[in-house]
């Protein structure tokens, strides 16, 4: 029996068990009748998690992109890839077969080629929502350059910041990106980053808004051109199952972005695997999911999960609400989506506007909806669920992480009965545990802990680039001996997960994580700033928005609050990007600070959600009295 399929539920308690009993077996057999292989491994699983190190498929030999395309072109060559519809619905979408897609990977891999990048070079992406974003990623996959896909929302210190930890050897962007009514300049984002980039060598441009820029002589050159010249036939590169695939940078909790780093055999499996299984993708489906490939969903499910199925896969350059709400609504019905896979604000956001915009689409092509970034909350699940499933799709409401590069808990569409809220069970393979405060197992249901994962599976990131020591502190240090997600979650009385937020100081917004503390930071270089504590409270729209409790130095004590608020978040838009901006800034003399020093920030996310019923022991703090002052001005 092949396991890459699950059929019923039955057959997903089966694959679920065997795939704990004998992880090896499981996933040694999915692996191998399921993609093609320069060579197969022997050895299929090593790890140490208390150093968290960890390799799959360990001696294999393969290319990712040759799974992604070439494998397909006999039976596949005239099928559609990628359906390209562009941000403004006047202008003409772009049907991509997989023969087309091959021609035009080829040529840019040979382009890098040309310009110098080699097997293990770093090279950043920073391009809007076009089929180059995806051409580009795949070319470095197939000569084992490591692509670094940076979202083109990014200011340019947080660009810069990623090119230089990564020493990125080449740039690729374009002239500007289309968002809506607006036009952004990304090359002359990209031009004031590198100015504190030694380590770039070349940057290509690809053509997209006819916008003027600079060229740089000697570094800067149009794409176009190069690709007319390059010729269309390029060997992959064989690769060895552990080599780098790319890295992708995520907030953490403190300080500097993390560079996830994830591997070539393992998430190829591993994200083929989930894709299938959790959408229930069939040959002639038509699946869209809505992210951007600068986030870790983009590159798991639009790119790879799909393509390494020989799926059709939509890529959308434009905004949910342009030219207005209808929009996605309208490319349901023009492509004949069938898997419909998106996040909670966008959802939230549609959902508070005339339902006309809806219903005028009969959008009777859809299968089977799905939800991504953060937990979908009740409201939203049936707004979502009655209006565009029509009662009929399921809804699966899918958890997971950059750092575990696919799909962990959700359910399996037309599998799994769903519930509101909850993501359900967990996928095969994925051994989901329940902590406590002592560091022990939560053996029953009907419980709340943090949540573990006891045993690796393939699609997990292997370190942080650079930085293999912060990898181990931060996901297997606090529990050792397993994964730790970050997330606290319940399990109800069946054994279904509900992710219930996270336990660190990272605050989900618009379902993008951000870190409180490079927030804080940007805030603190402000003339006018002494201190700052950003914290989340609960907003309709993006779920979480921020809040910032602010303290001036004593010049600043005499300037006007309005103005101070505008600069503080251009302040962080340019040192981060706009997604950080705070909805909320409170001017304090003080924060709640216990006596060694460490702001209590439990405290002000009580105050800043408006619930002053409990603020827990206060007798503790430096100064108690600071609390009543800052309840009594809260926004």
């Amino acid at each position: 029996m092949s396991y890459y399929k699950i059929e019923n539920l039955e057959q997903y308690f089966k694959h679920y068990n065997k795939s704990v009993r004998e992880p090896r077996k499981f996933w040694s057999k999915i692996a191998s009748e399921n993609f093609t292989w320069y060579q197969e491994s022997e050895k299929i699983v090593e790890f140490d998690m208390a150093e968290a190190k960890i390799k799959w498929f360990v001696d294999a030999k393969v290319n990712i992109v040759k799974n992604c395309l070439d494998r397909h072109l006999s039976k596949r060559g005239e099928k559609t890839a990628i359906i390209f519809e562009p941000n403004n619905p006047t202008e003409e979408a772009q049907h991509i077969s997989y023969n087309d897609l091959y021609t035009r990977v080829s040529k840019m891999a040979n382009v890098l080629r040309e310009q110098g990048v080699e097997k293990g070079d770093r090279v950043c992406i920073y391009l809007p929502m076009i089929p180059e974003i995806a051409i580009s990623a795949l070319a470095c996959a197939r000569i084992g350059a490591i692509h670094s896909v940076v979202f083109a929302g990014f200011s340019a210190s947080a660009v810069a910041a990623r090119i230089n930890d990564s020493e990125c050897k080449m740039v690729i962007t374009s002239d500007g990106g289309f968002r809506g009514e607006k036009t952004i300049d990304l090359k002359g984002i990209i031009d004031e980053a590198l100015n504190n980039c030694p380590c770039v060598e070349k940057v290509l441009v690809v053509k997209r808004t006819n916008s003027e820029i600079t060229l740089k002589e000697g570094r800067d050159q149009w794409l176009q051109p190069l690709l007319d010249k390059a010729s269309d036939n390029n060997i992959a590169e064989i690769m060895d199952a552990e080599d780098p695939l790319f890295i992708l940078y995520t907030s953490g909790s403190t300080g500097k972005p993390k560079g996830m780093v994830h591997t070539t055999a393992g998430y190829m499996v591993y994200t083929a695997y989930s894709f299938k299984n959790v959408f229930n993708y069939e040959e002639n489906d038509v699946f869209w999911c809505t992210a951007d490939i600068g986030w870790i969903t983009g590159h798991s499910y639009i790119l790879y999960g799909p393509l390494l199925n020989g799926a059709t896969t939509v890529m959308f350059e434009g905004v949910p609400t342009y030219p207005d709400y209808s929009r996605f609504w309208e490319i349901i019905e023009k492509h004949k989506v069938t898997q419909f896979y998106t996040a909670p604000t966008a959802i939230r956001s549609l959902a508070k506007e005339n339902l006309s915009y809806v219903q005028k689409y009969p959008l009777k092509s859809l299968k089977v909806i799905g939800s991504v970034g953060e937990p979908i909350n009740e409201e939203a699940w049936h707004w979502y669920n009655d209006h565009v499933g029509g009662k009929r799709c399921p809804l699966v409401d899918t958890w997971w992480q950059t750092e575990t590069g696919g799909i962990l808990i959700s359910a399996l569409a037309f599998i799994t009965p769903t519930k509101p809220t909850y993501a359900s069970l967990p996928l095969p393979g994925i051994q989901a545990v329940l902590m406590d405060e002592k560091r022990n197992e939560i053996e029953d249901n009907q419980v709340t802990g943090s949540l573990c994962i006891k045993f690796p599976w393939p699609g997990i990131a292997r370190t942080i680039w650079g930085d293999h020591q912060r990898y181990k502190d931060t996901y297997f240090s606090t529990f050792p001996g397993k994964y730790f997600t970050g997330d606290g979650a319940l399990r109800d009385e069946v054994g279904y997960y509900r992710i219930t937020g996270r336990v660190d100081d990272v605050i989900i917004v618009s379902g993008h994580n951000l870190g409180t503390a490079p927030i804080e930071d940007a805030i603190n270089e402000h003339p006018a700033v002494a201190e700052s504590a950003v914290v989340g409270f609960p907003h309709d729209v993006k779920g979480n928005a921020l809040y910032g409790f602010v303290i001036l130095k004593e010049p600043g004590e005499y300037r006007d609050r309005a103005n101070l608020t505008k600069e503080i978040n251009q302040h962080i838009s340019d040192h981060i990007g706009p997604i950080a901006k705070l909805d909320k800034i409170q001017f304090v003399s003080g924060l709640p600070k216990t006596r060694s020093g460490k702001i209590m920030r439990r405290i002000l996310r009580k105050i800043a959600e408006g619930d002053f019923s409990n603020f827990g022991d206060t007798t503790t703090l430096l100064n108690p009295e600071i609390v009543e002052e800052i309840k009594e001005g809260k926004l």
